[in-house]
Parts: structure tokens; C-alpha cells; sequence
């Protein structure tokens, strides 16, 4: 049933080049505060320099929840938030009523969690109590993230890719994006523990990927048609005037400037096989919260003007670290972790993020967009 399995709150760290995790924090405080320019964050951890850095649990930034820079679509009633909820502007032109096509959806982050990902696909109608696709003409985003940390990864990219069969036999589609998880488990499995050059010293895929939540039984099941159909995934795409990837990050623009260019780059990066530009590519997707600060607003508005649309839809950064709130079972078992019942509007109302947190005991987002109150 949905939610098995998952006990107190597990943060969703991405270690990056070269990284060796401190312990991990009991989790039921919200992460420190971001470092200072002395050197050290306030939890008195040294100050990570490098700017690639990739942030952990020990210095993720805090932002107090509030009306203000954004909020979850459950608060926008009563937050001020209305007109962000809104249909996108009639500019957008809505290909569901001028292709015969149905109407769009959007997954957030899997990672592994099946029963969750079906019981969330039935209850928006994509699918029946056998699993199949019924939504006929309907089209169905996944942004990327299948494996990694929860129970069965492989079985949720068997799901995705029957369901983008049946979807296609019905007039409709299913479809996915690549999130840097499937690029950690690429590289896993192509280059093992061979040596890749980071900022931070050397470091492997077979490393990285044990320490991000990597399971065994995804690697002893994983094979070549899986692998083959994620090298094939598209990085970035635009569906009525929203703008889908899997990163909350600036860095798909060092990879083209238009959404072919950059989906012909990550593609051909996966082909060519080198270890070390692999790893690069990894790396960049795996940074995030470029949206979420003052300039948040200035860096969505560069990619939308970079590569089409009215506004940009993510994954990969939990709602709950957006918000700065991050919590568990308390010592009187009080549970004081976010409830995150729809996706987080912010950057302006430009950004939308979509991955609940569901390794966090959060919500794993089915939602139809555009989105309305």
C-alpha cells in the first residue's frame, strides 16, 4: 500500500566530485544555515569554497515559510497567490483542443517508490486497477528521477516504459526527462569504479551512486534495454507554455540555446562514453535552488527566454527544502515533517517545483497542469 516502507524523514543529499558524507544529522531540526564568508556555516561545519560544490544536509539554506517569494498550491487561497494559479496566458496556444490531444500531466521525483507512483497515477485516472493506461488521449510527463533510495527503481521504469506503449496505442503519451539519477546510474553501470576527475579530487560513479541512495537489487536487475532507453531521454521539453526539466539549475545553458541543441548535447555526451565528460554532465545536473533566492526570478526568466515559455516546471529539489522546512517524529511522537499537498509556486510565480519529497515521507506529485485553484 502507498507509503510502505518509509519511516523518518531521510534527506534526499546529492554527493557530488569527489565528496566524503559527514555523518548523517538526526533530521529533525531545519538544516543550518547557509556558510558565512568566514569560512564556516553556523553549525560550525568548514565552508565548502568550491563553486561546484553540490549542498548537503549540513549546509542546506534555510528560507522562513511565509506569503512571500512562494507557497504550495494547498496555501494560495489564503497566501495572495490567486493569479498564480491561473491558466497560462491565452498566448500559449493549447495543443490538447488544436491536435485533438488530451490533457497534460506532470510526475514529480519517483525514486524507487512504485506502489506510490500507481496509486497516484489511478488517482488521477492514467491508469486502472491492473496498472494499464486509461487516460486515452492524455499526455503524461515524467521529470526524471526513477531510481535511487527507494524500494524498486527498475520496476518503475517498467512501468513508464509500458505505459508510453499503451499511451501511444491510445492516441495519447507518456514520456520522460532526464534527471541526474538516471545519469549516476548510467554511469554506474558503464564505468563502475573507474577513476573521474572532479573539482573536489577523484572520485567514481560506483561511488557517487551508493552514497546518493543507490540500491542493489536496481543493479542486479538493471539491463541494456533499460540503460538504452534512459541514454535516450530529452533533458529539457516545452508543453503549453510550460517549460519541463528535471533540474532546478542554470546549467542547461551551457549545453545549447535551444531545446534541440541541448537535448542533441546530453544525448551525444551519453554516446561518445567518456567517463570524465559523463561525470561533468552529472555534476551540473545535480546542483540546484537557482530559482529560490532574489535573483531567482532573473535566472527562470533567462532560461524561459532562452528556450520558450510562460513558465518553468522542476523536479529534483524537494518542496520541503524549498521552503526551508525539514522535520521528523519529534520525542513525544509528534510528527513535525511538511505536509506537502501540491506543488510550489514561487520565483515570482515564474517556477513551479514538483518533486513532494516522497523519499521524505512526502508526496509523490501527479498533477495536472495548467494549474488551477
Amino acid at each position: 500500500m502507498p507509503g510502505q516502507g518509509r519511516g523518518q524523514a531521510v534527506p534526499p543529499v546529492e554527493y557530488a566530485p569527489g565528496t566524503v558524507p559527514a555523518p548523517r544529522q538526526p533530521t529533525s531540526a531545519v538544516p543550518p544555515a547557509r556558510a558565512t564568508a568566514g569560512g564556516a556555516d553556523h553549525s560550525g561545519a568548514p565552508a565548502h569554497t568550491d563553486p561546484e560544490y553540490t549542498p548537503t544536509e549540513r549546509d542546506l539554506p534555510v528560507i522562513a515559510r511565509g506569503v512571500g517569494p512562494g507557497s504550495t498550491i494547498a496555501d494560495l487561497s489564503t497566501a495572495g497567490f490567486a493569479d498564480a494559479i491561473e491558466p497560462v496566458p491565452a498566448a500559449a496556444p493549447a495543443r490538447a483542443d488544436q491536435e485533438g490531444l488530451g490533457p497534460l500531466f506532470v510526475v514529480g521525483d519517483v525514486h524507487g517508490y512504485l506502489d506510490e507512483l500507481r496509486a497516484a497515477l489511478a488517482e488521477q485516472g492514467l491508469i486502472d486497477a491492473e496498472g494499464n493506461w486509461s487516460a486515452g488521449k492524455a499526455r503524461l510527463w515524467f521529470l526524471g528521477d526513477f531510481t535511487d533510495r527507494g524500494p524498486d527503481g527498475i520496476g518503475v521504469i517498467d512501468l513508464v516504459m509500458q505505459l508510453s506503449a499503451q499511451a501511444a496505442a491510445a492516441g495519447g503519451y507518456c514520456k520522460a526527462l532526464m534527471g541526474n539519477h538516471e545519469l549516476l546510474l548510467i554511469g554506474a553501470k558503464r564505468f563502475g569504479d573507474t577513476p573521474v576527475q572532479s573539482g573536489a579530487g577523484t572520485a567514481s560513479f560506483q561511488a557517487a551512486w551508493l552514497l546518493n541512495g543507490g540500491q542493489r537489487t536496481d543493479m542486479e536487475r538493471l539491463e541494456d534495454h533499460h540503460v538504452q532507453w534512459m541514454s535516450r531521454l530529452d533533458a529539457m521539453v516545452e508543453e503549453d507554455g510550460h517549460l519541463l526539466l528535471h533540474s532546478d539549475t542554470t546549467a542547461y545553458l551551457e549545453y545549447g540555446d535551444s531545446i534541440e541543441a541541448v537535448n542533441d548535447t546530453v544525448t551525444e555526451t551519453l554516446q561518445r562514453g567518456d567517463a570524465d565528460e559523463c561525470w561533468d554532465l552529472f555534476r551540473k545536473f545535480t546542483k540546484r535552488f537557482a530559482f529560490r533566492d532574489e535573483a531567482g526570478a532573473m535566472a527562470v526568466r533567462e532560461l524561459l527566454d532562452t528556450y520558450g515559455g510562460e513558465r518553468l516546471v522542476h523536479g529534483h529539489s524537494p518542496i520541503p527544502y524549498l521552503l526551508g522546512e525539514v522535520g521528523a517524529e519529534d520525542a513525544d511522537g509528534e510528527d513535525s515533517r511538511p505536509l506537502v499537498s501540491g506543488p510550489h509556486v514561487y520565483a515570482d510565480d515564474l517556477a513551479i517545483a514538483m518533486d513532494g519529497g516522497v523519499t521524505m515521507a512526502g508526496k509523490l506529485l501527479v498533477v495536472q497542469f495548467p494549474l488551477r485553484g
